[in-house]
């Protein structure tokens, strides 16, 4: 026997004006929702909460007190939308002018926005994303990315495990050996310490394609005069491979693979990152002198690219074996 479809609950102090509110959802006292929104299953519209028309929120969203939901906003399954979060959805508002259509924001599946921070119009808040306490949204944010400040910039990524580097003395010492690797547990992705030689005329450091970087590239990209704040990479390759060494200064790389998710701090030109095919990458953090020289396995193909994370968790389950 199937047990009875959840009723959602509102409460008597609350106007609800709208007749698409999901099974088992609840909204609070002095909570105002307009006609045209839509309000999905197990919600949680807490007290004060205004909702305008244009606006679709989906399963299991949690929209705390003091939040106002324009018209243009739209929330996705398991969101979480903290105390007096404030969303806007006009970049130049004027009293009494309208413009053509407001701006769409996005909050998707699983992404959660702190308290009293505040979205500017026409964003995308990426998926599992999070945004600190008070931070100012001015750009799109990248799933799995916390941010934080005004405006807010990338700190770091959920779940990501940060692999520790290896101490000098282990790399340098008389005994240690010429190269070794380590398995970062993303994928078959691998961080290489390589062959370094101190010198007082000066230090050098050197690999072999096919021994201590394993593939043989057929091109190479430097990537320099990164302003701090920026972050690229965001992509996966569907077939080329990639070994990046950061020849000065230092930037972090995020790797990727659906399940699991490290962060590696490349700051010595020996050492280097193996980035096989189907495995996310992301690099941030780059210092003023960062030089990042990027070796790959075949020549530049649009078609190999895949640029958003939603299509990478797609095409990994396609790829799955039944």
């Amino acid at each position: 026997m199937t047990s009875p479809k959840l009723q959602p609950f509102i409460h008597p102090r609350a106007l609800c004006e709208t007749a698409s509110v999901g099974a088992g959802s609840r909204v609070w006292a002095f909570a105002h929702v307009l006609p045209g929104a839509q309000i999905g299953s197990d919600c949680n519209i807490c007290d004060g909460v205004f909702v305008e028309n244009d606006v679709l929120i989906g399963d299991r969203v949690t929209i705390k007190c003091g939040v106002q939901l324009w018209d243009g906003v739209r929330l996705e399954d398991d969101v979480y939308v903290g105390p007096n979060a404030t969303f806007t959805n006009d970049l130049y508002p004027r009293s009494k002018a309208y413009p053509a259509e407001f701006a769409k924001t996005i909050v998707r599946q699983g992404a959660s926005i702190g308290a009293n921070a505040t979205i500017l119009p026409g964003l995308e808040i990426g998926a599992s994303a999070m945004v600190g306490a008070g931070a100012v949204v001015t750009r799109s944010v990248p799933p799995n990315a916390v941010v934080v400040g005004n405006p807010a910039r990338i700190s770091g990524y959920v779940n990501a495990t940060e692999l520790p580097g290896s101490a000098p003395d282990i790399v340098k010492g008389a005994n240690a050996p010429k190269s070794f690797t380590t398995e970062t547990g993303v994928g078959n992705a691998t961080l290489h310490e390589l062959n370094f030689v101190e010198d007082l005329r000066g230090n050098l450091s050197a690999g072999e394609f096919g021994r201590d970087i394993p593939f043989t590239p057929k091109r190479y990209f430097v990537v320099f005069d990164v302003p701090s704040k920026e972050v690229r990479g965001e992509h996966a390759h569907k077939t080329c491979q990639q070994f990046l060494v950061c020849v000065s200064g230092s930037v972090s790389v995020l790797l990727d693979d659906g399940k699991q998710r490290c962060e590696v701090r490349l700051d010595r030109p020996n050492r280097g990152i193996h980035v096989p095919p189907m495995v996310w990458g992301t690099q941030y953090r780059y210092s003023a002198d960062c030089v990042l020289l990027v070796f790959a396995s075949h020549y530049y193909d649009p078609d190999d690219y895949i640029r958003t994370y939603r299509e990478y968790l797609n095409r990994l389950l396609e790829e799955k074996p039944a």
